[in-house]
């Protein structure tokens, strides 16, 4: 590798791929521990729904606790850069207690040896995400929007068990806690009353927020959709909904740019949520026709979700988050792939000379903007991905290799 090269190379267009590389490996990632088990959990579901499915049966999925942190473990070893670990409510470690207590009555012990585990990899922290779906209190495919009383309960205790978990993670990892409220709720075919079960959905998160925690340590986050699998005529948690909602109780939008319109990008709706919040969360994924939750690629709208953080000076302010899963491909490289291709795209954003890109738009030298932005892309971006990883003495392209051997001795053996 001529790094000579590839600095004079960016250097000629004012970028310095030095300070690039050591920016991209400080900014944290939160990879999801639901790709190891295809989202069943520890809690006794079994199977998704509610809108849910993953496809493929791919041998060697994690059957409890301790293969998934074995899988995580090695797939973190093969991810560079700083990392968060991201759980579901669902993956409760119950021990002995499992039957006995439901997620209505869920605590931190329950999440403690997630804790303990985090701890040993030095990650930067957890975050967390109540699980309001796979379970027998989905009631007519709804939950916090329930016209049954009992049903509404279970679930906003439900949510103000994990209100009060969150705090606790926060407080023992030494970091924020990102807390996200996603609902599947919603119909299959033509509602007759859209509004009622918004106003119960609204009523149900306010109960939930009135938990004390310390907004310090939990940033809470709510999550639209425009549909799904059995819900596609009406979704109660629309992104309308949950911004106004958001904007009105001062929590944070969670951004899925799998749960928008094909023609809807995400790279776009960042800046102007940036414009009000202090916080933005997102949920990276790659939806294929629909919320389909494809390993990410290095694509194009990616760099573009990468470039809107970076170039807005928001890496502290954007919660980068990972969403997918897929059964139909060996697990430990569909979280490896992807999480790469994030810190790719970051360090792709950070190589662009985007105060030179501003300033060019500011002065409507807009020919000049197009060459340069066609330039940019011609850089040696692989040699600067090279040089990134060294910088880190962690593994290039033969990591495949490893993990073909970790899954010939360890996920073999599971049947």
């Amino acid at each position: 590798m001529d790094i000579k090269y590839v600095k004079d190379s960016y250097g000629k267009l004012g970028i310095d791929v030095d300070a690039a590389v050591k920016k991209v490996g400080d900014i944290p990632i939160s990879i999801h521990c639901w790709q190891g088990d295809d989202v069943i959990g520890f809690d006794g579901s079994g199977s998704l729904g509610d809108g849910l499915a993953t496809t493929g049966n791919y041998p060697g999925r994690a059957r409890n606790f301790e293969e998934l942190k074995e899988d995580i473990k090695f797939a973190f070893s093969l991810i560079p850069g700083k990392k968060r670990l991201n759980l579901h409510a669902c993956y409760a470690v119950l021990g002995a207690d499992k039957g006995k207590v439901d997620r209505d009555k869920y605590t931190y012990k329950y999440f403690e040896p997630w804790v303990k585990f985090a701890k040993e990899l030095g990650l930067d922290g957890i975050d967390f995400n109540p699980t309001f779906f796979s379970h027998k209190m989905m009631k007519n495919g709804l939950s916090l929007s329930s016209p049954d009383e009992k049903v509404r309960k279970f679930w906003v205790e439900h949510g103000k068990a994990c209100l009060k978990i969150t705090e606790y993670i926060a407080t023992e990892m030494g970091t924020p806690s990102l807390m996200n409220i996603w609902v599947p709720d919603g119909m299959k075919d033509v509602p007759a009353d859209r509004l009622t079960p918004r106003l119960r959905l609204k009523e149900s998160l306010d109960e939930i927020l009135a938990t004390p925690y310390d907004k310090k340590k939990v940033v809470v986050s709510v999550e639209s959709k425009v549909f799904a699998v059995g819900i596609e005529s009406y979704t109660v948690g629309s992104n309308e909904f949950y911004q106004n909602y958001a904007a009105k109780s001062g929590v944070c939008c969670l951004l899925d740019n799998g749960h928008y319109h094909p023609l809807e990008y995400v790279s776009d709706k960042i800046p102007a949520l940036l414009a009000f919040y202090d916080k933005v969360a997102l949920h990276v994924t790659r939806g294929v026709r629909w919320d389909s939750d494809h390993v990410v690629l290095l694509e194009d709208e990616l760099k573009e979700i990468a470039k809107e953080i970076v170039r807005n000076d928001a890496t502290d302010k954007v919660m980068i988050g990972l969403d997918y899963f897929d059964a139909s491909i060996n697990r430990i490289a569909a979280w490896v792939v992807g999480a790469r291709n994030m810190r790719k795209a970051l360090l792709y954003a950070l190589l662009q000379p985007n105060a030179r890109m501003k300033e060019l738009q500011d002065n409507a030298e807009f020919t000049e903007l197009m060459w340069l932005n066609e330039e940019v892309k011609t850089l040696p971006f692989g040699e600067a991905w090279a040089m990134y990883l060294e910088s880190e003495k962690a593994v290039g392209a033969e990591w495949l290799e490893q993990v073909k051997k970790y899954e010939s001795k360890i996920l073999g053996e599971r049947k």
